[in-house]
């Protein structure tokens, strides 16, 4: 890990450094009209502040030991991320800009001296030059992501969004019509360090849906239990008619750390285990789980984490069924929705099967018919409903966030389905 750590450090600061003097380049040429030079250079001042900062703060930050079971300093490397994405996506944006008068200027020479021509440009001095106009230009189009993502880092990562589904199936017992279902994924709960208040106000959205039941679909953790210290208060106060019930996603496990041993990298499993029965979650390892209303019941099918590769798949779905075959309506919570894919579709008779994983990617436009997200050429089904003649996949776009902390155009999202018998 050290190694790999050293390696990020060395490529983050070369292009760190790449980009800025490339990005210099174009504000010198868009500030050269700027009459006092005082106020020139204070603009040159704070542009070079924000990578010397930076660059500071990350090299300080790996100095801390134990860097890694330390949530408050996974925090700060999230908020570091934060900082880097805001600044550094709109100058990729202003250099695009700025290079294509770059490549119209080189494509010129190279012309002119190919031909045979003295002159290559002819400045106009009564207008202002391409070049700078594009470079302006690029200022003004990098702006609307950094005003967008300043919004997703300060309010988008908390502004937590209801998203009502009803659904109908011809086999849900009477009992169930109308069952009310709040799905929650992707906690994160590490990254809310310091943000208990944004928390309670998610946890009361929930409880004021009075559901019926409340499903999570994994990732309560980042990497450790530690981050639970404190929370187990709070995420306990969720509450539904018929219980809570949860499984684990790929981040629970702790397999993006170089644990000492396997024995300290079990316990830190088992901690996080205990801390969903702590908070009054049933966790469903690989198993199935009866619901029971007015003598009728449904089956609540939980795996743990099944991903496609390099994620790890604890996932065992064959066992996962066993005592479900006469149940007449069947529930599966899986963490990855590329499992619905890879196992579910026409190889089962399970009717909706709940997800999350994907975040929306924390970023993405959703405007009316619109909705795309980058994630989708990873993960095909990425957020909302999908259906594929009678089988249902619901994925949630996330209550929590990880290494970016903030959300552009994908708020947080808690879930309430509602099931109906046709």
């Amino acid at each position: 890990m050290k190694e790999r750590f050293v390696m990020f450090l060395i490529f983050i600061t070369v292009f760190i450094l790449l980009v800025d003097l490339y990005s210099f380049k174009g504000i010198k040429l868009v500030s050269n009209n700027i009459d006092s030079n005082i106020f020139k250079h204070v603009v040159y001042f704070v542009y070079w502040v924000v990578p010397v900062i930076m660059l500071t703060y990350l090299y300080y930050l790996r100095t801390l030991q134990p860097l890694e079971r330390e949530p408050h300093i996974f925090k700060n490397f999230f908020m570091l991320a934060g900082f880097f994405v805001l600044f550094y996506f709109p100058k990729l944006i202003f250099i695009a800009f700025h290079l294509v008068e770059d490549i119209i200027h080189v494509s010129k020479v190279l012309i002119a001296k190919l031909s045979g021509e003295s002159e290559v440009l002819k400045v106009n001095s009564n207008g202002i030059s391409r070049a700078k106009f594009l470079s302006q230009l690029g200022l003004v189009v990098a702006a609307i992501p950094f005003t967008s993502i300043i919004y997703g880092m300060a309010k988008g990562r908390f502004n937590f969004r209801l998203v009502n589904e009803k659904l109908l199936f011809k086999n849900l017992p009477e009992a169930f019509h109308g069952l009310k279902i709040v799905q929650i994924s992707d906690i994160h709960i590490g990254s809310f360090l310091g943000h208990e208040d944004q928390v309670n106000r998610g946890i009361e959205l929930i409880n004021e849906q009075n559901p019926d039941l409340i499903l999570f679909t994994g990732d309560l953790v980042n990497n450790f239990a530690e981050e639970l210290d404190g929370w187990i208060p709070i995420l306990s106060k969720l509450e539904a008619k018929y219980g809570k019930y949860s499984i684990l996603g790929n981040h629970d496990y702790g397999d993006y750390f170089e644990w000492k041993n396997e024995v300290e990298k079990a316990q830190n499993l088992e901690k996080v285990k205990q801390a969903h029965k702590e908070m009054g979650f049933r966790l469903l390892l690989n198993e199935t789980q009866h619901v029971v209303v007015k003598n009728q019941k449904i089956g609540l099918i939980g795996v743990e984490n099944w991903g496609l590769p390099p994620f790890p798949q604890y996932g065992n779905l064959k066992i996962a069924m066993n005592g479900s075959s006469d149940l007449p309506f069947k529930i599966l919570l899986s963490h990855d929705p590329s499992h619905w894919d890879a196992e579910v579709i026409d190889k089962t008779n399970i009717d909706i099967t709940l997800s999350g994983h994907t975040h929306g990617m924390q970023f993405g436009v959703e405007i009316g018919n619109i909705k795309w997200s980058p994630v989708k050429y990873k993960y095909p089904r990425w957020a909302g409903v999908y259906k594929e003649k009678d089988q249902y996949l619901y994925v949630n776009r996330g209550f929590g966030y990880i290494g970016f902390p903030g959300r552009v155009g994908m708020p947080p999202e808690i879930t309430v389905l509602e099931l109906f018998k046709s």
